[in-house]
C-alpha cells in the first residue's frame, strides 16, 4: 500500500511511503525533467515543410549530405585499397547501414512533407501521392525516383560475393540531395562565396582522391613493385598514391617513365584528364572570386570613370577629393551606390515590404505625417530617395525654388544664416523634416526660407514635389491635414528681430553707423 505524508515544514511536496512486510519504505522522488528534454517531449513534427525557409530541413539535408559523402569518398577506397579486413568489417557495415537508415528516413519522413508548387498552388506531396504520380517527370518526382533507386538492395549479393563495397554504388545516385543542400545553405549564408570556394576546393581534392584510387588499382593490376612506375607497396599506400595523383593531375612532372603499354595508356589518360580537370577548377575558382567581388568591381569602375571624367575637364582638385570622399562614404555606409537601382528589380509589393521594414520607423515619427493615412505613408516610402551629404555641403539655399522635402535618416544638419552666413540658428537631427513649406507651396510661397548645411556626414531622404502631388491626389484628407499643419508652421513662426535685420543690412553693404542707429532706435522703443 502507498501512503503519503505532508512535510512538517509546510512545503507542497509530499513524501510517498510503501508498506512492505510491515515496514514503511520511502519511495524515492523522481527528479524534475530537464528543460531540453521537456522541449523534446512537447515538440511535434510538422505536417508540412517549406524547403526554402525551414532551417530544420537545412540541418537534415546536412545530415543526408554527410551520409552521401561517406559513400562517395569511401566506396572507391574500400574497393581498391586493402583497408576493409575481416577484423573491422563489422565497423564498416555499421556505418553503412546507419547511412542507409538516414536515406530511408529522408524518403519516408521528410520528402513526403515537402511543399511544392503545382499549378500555382502550394501542395504537399505525400508518400502515396508520389507513388501515384511516379511516372510524371517533374523535378520533385524525378528526385524521388532517384532516391528509391539509390536504395536498391544489391547488398543481398554479399551472400555470394562477400562484402564488396562496389555493390553499394547505387547509394551515389542520391547526389541531388547534395546539390539541394548547397542551394539552401548558400541562401541562408551572408557570405556564400566562402562556402563556394571551399566546395570548389573539395571538388579538386575529390578528383585527386579518385585518381589515387585508380593508380593503386593499376599498380595492383600490374603487380605492386613490378616496375619503377607502379606503387612499390611500401609506406602508407593511400598517401603515396595521393602524392602520385597530385603530381600527375597538376602536371608537376618528375614521375618515373611508364614501361608497359598499360602504364603508357594509363599515364596518357591521366595527363589529359589532369589538364582538363585542373583548367575547369581554375575557371570555377575565377567565377567564384569574380562573383564575390562583383560589387566592389562595380564600385571601382564607377569611381575610375568619374575621376577620368573630372580629370579630362580639369575639375579643381578640391572638388575631386570631395567626390571621392562621397563615393567612399556612400559605399561604406550602404554597401551600394544607389538603393533604388537594386530595388527596381523587385516586384512592387516586395519593394514596399522592404521600404516599410527599413524606413517606416523613421518616417512614422515625423510630426508632419502623424495623423495621415497609413497607406499614404506606405506609398510615400516607395518614392523616397536616400542621398548622402558631406560635411559642409549645402542641402538647400535660401531663395532657391523648393522642389523637394527632406527627412533626416542619419546625421545632423544645421540651419545657418547671419552676416557671414555661418551663424547656426538650429540643429536638426534624425527624424526631423525640413523643406515642407516650399514643397506644399502654401500661400503661393515656393522658395526656400533658410540655408541648410550638413553638419558632418548626413544621410537624408528626399521626396520630390511631383511624387508627393501624385500621392496626395488619392488621399484628399491627408492633403488637407498636411496643408493645415504647414499653415500652422507659418503662423507660429516668430518675426525676425530688428537687431538681426540690421545685421542683414550690413551684409548688404550698409555702414556700421546705420547698424548702430537702428540698434539705438530699437532700445528706445
Amino acid at each position: 500500500r502507498l501512503k503519503s505524508n505532508s512535510k512538517a515544514d509546510g512545503k507542497d511536496d509530499e513524501e510517498q511511503f510503501f508498506e512492505f512486510m510491515g515496514y514503511m519504505v520511502k519511495v524515492p522522488k523522481i527528479p524534475a525533467m530537464p528543460g531540453w528534454m521537456q522541449a523534446i517531449m512537447v515538440y511535434r513534427f510538422p505536417s508540412s515543410i517549406d524547403p526554402y525557409t525551414d532551417m530544420t530541413y537545412v540541418i537534415w539535408l546536412f545530415i543526408v549530405t554527410c551520409a552521401w559523402n561517406w559513400n562517395v569518398w569511401l566506396i572507391p577506397v574500400r574497393w581498391v585499397f586493402p583497408y576493409q579486413t575481416p577484423e573491422n568489417i563489422h565497423l564498416w557495415l555499421l556505418v553503412d547501414y546507419l547511412c542507409d537508415t538516414i536515406y530511408i528516413l529522408d524518403i519516408l519522413v521528410f520528402q513526403p512533407r515537402l511543399q511544392f508548387v503545382r499549378g500555382g498552388d502550394i501542395v504537399v506531396y505525400g508518400f502515396l501521392f508520389v507513388c501515384l504520380f511516379v511516372l510524371n517527370m517533374t523535378d520533385a518526382v524525378w528526385m524521388f525516383q532517384m532516391d528509391l533507386i539509390s536504395l536498391f538492395p544489391l547488398d543481398i549479393l554479399y551472400y555470394f560475393t562477400g562484402v564488396k563495397s562496389v555493390l553499394r554504388f547505387p547509394r551515389l545516385l542520391k547526389y541531388m540531395a547534395f546539390f539541394e543542400f548547397n542551394d539552401r545553405l548558400e541562401a541562408v549564408m551572408k557570405k556564400a562565396y566562402i562556402y563556394r570556394v571551399i566546395r570548389t576546393s573539395a571538388y579538386l581534392i575529390y578528383s585527386l582522391h579518385c585518381n589515387a584510387c585508380m593508380f593503386y588499382w593499376g599498380s595492383d593490376y600490374e603487380g605492386l613493385g613490378s616496375t619503377k612506375w607502379v606503387y612499390d607497396g611500401r609506406g602508407n599506400s593511400y598517401i603515396r598514391c595521393y602524392y602520385f595523383a597530385v603530381k600527375t593531375l597538376i602536371t608537376i612532372g618528375g614521375l618515373p617513365d611508364p614501361t608497359t603499354v598499360f602504364e603508357i595508356v594509363f599515364q596518357m589518360v591521366n595527363y589529359f584528364v589532369g589538364v582538363f580537370a585542373f583548367s575547369i577548377m581554375i575557371g570555377q575558382m575565377r567565377d567564384v572570386v569574380g562573383a564575390a567581388t562583383a560589387g566592389q568591381a562595380y564600385y571601382r569602375s564607377c569611381v575610375d570613370s568619374t575621376v577620368s571624367y573630372m580629370t579630362s575637364y580639369r575639375i579643381p582638385r578640391e572638388i575631386q577629393n570631395r567626390v571621392k570622399i562621397w563615393y567612399d562614404y556612400t559605399w561604406q555606409s550602404q554597401g551600394m551606390l544607389d538603393e533604388q537601382e537594386l530595388l527596381r528589380q523587385l516586384p512592387d509589393k516586395m519593394r514596399l515590404d522592404i521600404a516599410v521594414d527599413v524606413n517606416y520607423a523613421i518616417v512614422s515619427k515625423v510630426a508632419l505625417f502623424q495623423g495621415c493615412d497609413r497607406q499614404m505613408i506606405f506609398d510615400m516610402l516607395k518614392r523616397l530617395k536616400s542621398v548622402v551629404y558631406l560635411p559642409g555641403d549645402y542641402v538647400c539655399k535660401k531663395g532657391e525654388i523648393g522642389r523637394e522635402m527632406y527627412i533626416i535618416k542619419a546625421g545632423e544638419v544645421q540651419v545657418v544664416g547671419g552676416p557671414d552666413g555661418k551663424t547656426v540658428f538650429v540643429t536638426l537631427r534624425a527624424g526631423s523634416v525640413f523643406g515642407e513649406i516650399s514643397l506644399l507651396a502654401v500661400g503661393g510661397g515656393n522658395r526656400r526660407t533658410a540655408n541648410v548645411v550638413a553638419h558632418g556626414f548626413a544621410n537624408l531622404f528626399i521626396l520630390d514635389k511631383k511624387d508627393l502631388a501624385e500621392i496626395l491626389v488619392h488621399y484628399p484628407e491627408s492633403q488637407k491635414l498636411l496643408r493645415k499643419k504647414a499653415n500652422q508652421v507659418i503662423i507660429t513662426r516668430p518675426e525676425t528681430p530688428k537687431l538681426f535685420k540690421a545685421a542683414l543690412m550690413v551684409a548688404k553693404g550698409e555702414t556700421f553707423a546705420k547698424l548702430k542707429e537702428t540698434y539705438k532706435s530699437s532700445e528706445a522703443q
